[in-house]
């Protein structure tokens, strides 16, 4: 992963700030100001590891003197009694990132464990598993990075770099070719290459909105999986497809059995659960 440093080192120093304010007193009290010491993070919980850049970058940007010292790489299973990193650094510097770190690490633990469970459940198969924009404020770049260490793929990141048009994006424009056609001039006048996905509702839709011959991808919201097939052999491999909406482990073979190119599913982050970690003084 090439980190976004620019975004991880604002989202560090205003994570810290809300958690330290006007000084961590526990340690302020406490621990000697020039004080050094090490740490280990040791893992409690088997799954797929993830966040072990954003946890360096966390202590390398409070103190640049900082020594990382990882034993385990994103995207590696892990079990429990695992020790996946060291740290030496300044004591304040331990302590003071500590929650932010297991925060951050527990939380993308949980959904690289989850999409790569979801990842298992496509093998053999050419579909590939999609996040959404189901995502915590704030955080979403960290949550995508973890679908991504799980083994999935990201779909857009925001509103800026994809058009997707919405039932309610259709609606409010008067009608599906209308909206398409929009974004379509929208496209060639502003954003050259911007994708264009629009989300269908039926199988009417679908011969529709394939008709235009101006969109990149045609979400099947909702769909069931033999809907999902009939809407496949009519695009035909001209678009892209998309199949979303309540699919699940249960479900996403079935799915995928359609020959449908993507399966997006916002649970990969929001019924995500955090893993257990802890990082402990290593004093040994």
């Amino acid at each position: 992963m090439s980190l976004n440093t620019e975004l991880v080192d604002k989202w560090i120093k205003d994570s810290l700030a809300e958690d330290i304010g006007d000084g961590d007193h526990s340690t302020l009290s406490s621990i000697p100001a020039d004080a050094r010491g090490k740490a280990i993070l040791k893992i409690k919980q088997e799954g797929t590891l993830a966040g072990m850049e954003i946890a360096e970058a966390i202590f390398s940007t409070v103190d640049p003197s900082s020594v990382f010292t990882a034993f385990k790489k994103d995207g590696d299973s892990m079990k429990y009694g695992e020790i996946a990193f060291e740290v030496e650094s300044h004591v304040h510097t331990i302590l003071q990132c500590e929650r932010l770190v297991l925060n951050t690490m527990q939380r993308m633990c949980g959904i690289a464990t989850l999409t790569a469970v979801y990842v298992n459940k496509l093998k053999g198969y050419s579909t590939r598993v999609l996040d959404t924009r189901k995502t915590t404020p704030l955080f979403r770049y960290f949550e995508k990075e973890a679908v991504r260490i799980g083994g999935g793929s990201n779909h857009r990141m925001g509103l800026y770099d994809m058009i997707m048009l919405k039932d309610n994006h259709i609606d409010y424009c008067g009608g599906l070719e209308q909206a398409i056609d929009r974004a379509y001039q929208y496209v060639q006048q502003n954003k050259p290459g911007l994708k264009i996905e629009v989300e269908t509702r039926n199988l009417d839709e679908v011969a529709r909105a394939l008709k235009t011959g101006k969109v990149d991808r045609i979400m099947l919201d909702n769909f069931t999986p033999q809907q999902v097939k009939e809407a496949v052999d009519i695009i035909g491999g001209k678009v892209e497809t998309e199949a979303s909406g309540g699919i699940n482990l249960d479900t996403i073979t079935e799915y995928a059995a359609t020959g449908v190119d993507f399966v997006s599913v916002g649970a990969l982050i929001h019924q995500a659960r955090s893993l257990d970690l802890s990082l402990k003084a290593n004093t040994a």
